[in-house]
């Protein structure tokens, strides 16, 4: 027997037409890329986004093209996500912090027929323009005053003036939920980045997912200020759940710098906020050599790569700023974990539960995760064993657009290559990826514990660990650092500060000191590139 409920489709379209019936006024604010502040609000987005629909109709758009966009935080942005996939067209994101060869090869392997690119990355695109085989027009997203006059864009397009023609007596199409909405592609820091083609179904239900008070917790009392990129994971989904909520939108543009992020947390009164921790560093220093304060901000979410102990503590003891971990990836749209406090750890004394924040915290309800040992046994979750971890659910890919991969195991599980543990609880900590696991004298040390415990140095900006051939152990640690400027740290004085902060065995066999660390295009350290540079290296006295 069937239930009698309503045949209802879920998709994006329904989220700004709620946003746009029910909380018409709340402001989508924006620190533009043209300069000034930008203000709008649900009702004008939503009817300019129908706009955008029958402009890209008139262009020769159809349900199933993709639209591409190269661009910031802003409102013409979020404008594109539900314009293109509420008419059925699939809304390509593309990171401008890929190398240039790549952006080639997604653009022209997801087959874009229009590209929507902010003033920023014209320069970017310019000498890519001949090998672009699928774009049949640009449009540079700004208004006819700021148009770049001198551009090698073969006729491009002003955003503004695309808008302006068409009425917006526009009604979104009733699509099968299961219509492809958005197309983000990986990194690619080994072989070809790979296309993660989400659905209408997937996307909502991710959004539901991430408003619960034990995700992300966003109300329409609010103000969101999602730092991390559009062109990043879907942003994590905080455009879609700011929207589904009515929470007042706030949005950074092309500005990363501490000082115009505090700006921004202070004047828009920003609450709820998320980003990598690099931001979060940057804007903790600022903050202590100036003295200023956060008095609005309540909820800091943190992903893409573990925060450091020390700045934990810092935001929770001196800004009163609740800290949570949140795990994820491009391939679960991407949250599968956040770092929220249950009764029984809310209760704990302040170290015990910064020992808990720093984990990347419980499984969303909608992403299945379990660890599983190199020949496939599932292991125990009891906070000791730790193996690769696999997850399942209906925002998780099954597969990769146009490729043949197959990316599941016999039980549906999608392999992470990330190397966790689960406590009985089920918080999950992230070891390392698997691929970056130093294995020594057959057992495992995580690079990634042994950073974050570098990185509370005092004067260390950043730290990274590798692997390097050791003749008698496999593998022994190398840890490489970035002091502070005009800061020096030997080695014996790190050694003597990690001493009790790891275990005896895990310590570096050797510090070397560096002026950067690479990273990928998603900010994260580049082991790839790390292990390159140091290919050659030998441990002293080996």
């Amino acid at each position: 027997m069937l239930g009698l409920m309503q045949d209802w489709p879920l998709l994006q379209s329904k989220l700004i037409e709620h946003a746009a019936r029910f909380h018409p006024r709340r402001e989508i604010v924006t620190y533009s890329v043209e300069g000034p502040v930008h203000r709008t609000n649900y009702a004008e987005l939503h009817g300019r986004s129908k706009q955008l629909a029958q402009a890209l109709e008139r262009l020769g758009v159809q349900k199933g093209d993709r639209v591409g966009t190269l661009a910031w935080n802003t409102w013409r942005h979020v404008e594109l996500w539900f314009g293109v996939a509420g008419m059925g067209a699939v809304a390509h994101t593309v990171n401008p912090r890929l190398f240039a060869e790549q952006i080639v090869y997604i653009i022209n392997h997801a087959a874009d027929k229009v590209l929507c690119l902010d003033l920023t990355f014209v320069p970017l695109i310019e000498p890519l323009l001949e090998h672009l085989k699928s774009v049949e027009h640009f449009v540079i997203l700004t208004d006819r005053a700021h148009m770049p006059k001198d551009t090698k864009i073969p006729n491009p397009l002003c955003y503004e003036d695309l808008l302006d023609v068409e009425d917006g007596v526009y009604e979104w199409p009733e699509l099968d939920e299961n219509t492809a909405a958005g197309l983000c592609y990986t990194s690619g820091t080994t072989g070809e980045p790979k296309g993660v083609l989400y659905s209408n179904r997937s996307n909502v239900l991710h959004t539901m997912a991430a408003a619960a008070t034990d995700t992300l917790g966003v109300s329409a009392r609010d103000a969101v200020l999602p730092v991390v990129p559009m062109f990043h994971a879907n942003s994590w989904g905080v455009p879609y759940l700011a929207t589904m909520t009515g929470a007042k939108l706030v949005l950074n543009g092309p500005h990363h710098d501490p000082q115009t992020m505090w700006r921004i947390l202070d004047e828009e009164q920003v609450s709820v906020t998320a980003a990598v921790p690099t931001i979060w560093m940057a804007l903790l220093k600022y903050l202590q050599e100036t003295g200023k304060k956060l008095p609005y901000l309540k909820n800091v979410t943190i992903g893409g790569s573990a925060a450091p102990r020390s700045m934990v503590e810092a935001f929770e003891r001196d800004y009163d700023v609740s800290v949570s971990h949140a795990w994820g990836m491009t391939e679960m749209s991407p949250l599968g974990t956040v770092g929220t406090h249950t009764a029984d750890t809310a209760s704990l004394d302040f170290d015990g539960r910064i020992d808990v924040q720093c984990k990347q915290g419980r499984a969303v309800f909608g992403a299945e995760l379990r660890i599983v040992d190199a020949e496939g046994k599932i292991l125990p979750h009891d906070g000791v064993a730790f193996g690769h971890l696999q997850a399942r659910g209906p925002w998780t890919a099954k597969a990769y657009y146009n490729r043949p991969d197959d990316i599941l195991d016999m039980d549906g599980f999608f392999d992470t290559g990330d190397v966790s543990v689960i406590d009985p609880d089920g918080f999950m900590q992230i070891t390392d990826r698997s691929k970056d696991v130093i294995k020594s004298g057959g057992e495992w040390i995580s690079s990634i514990d042994l950073e974050n415990a570098a990185v509370g140095h005092p004067d260390v900006l950043e730290a990274a660990v590798i692997g390097i051939v050791h003749p008698k152990w496999d593998e022994r640690p190398l840890l490489v650092i970035v002091p502070e400027p005009g800061k020096t740290v030997s080695r014996d004085d790190m050694l003597a500060f990690l001493t009790g902060k790891v275990a005896k065995w895990w310590l570096p066999d050797d510090v070397v000191c560096r002026d950067s660390i690479p990273h990928t295009a998603t900010g994260k350290i580049h082991k790839a590139g790390l292990r390159e540079q140091f290919k050659d290296y030998r441990f002293p006295n080996v």
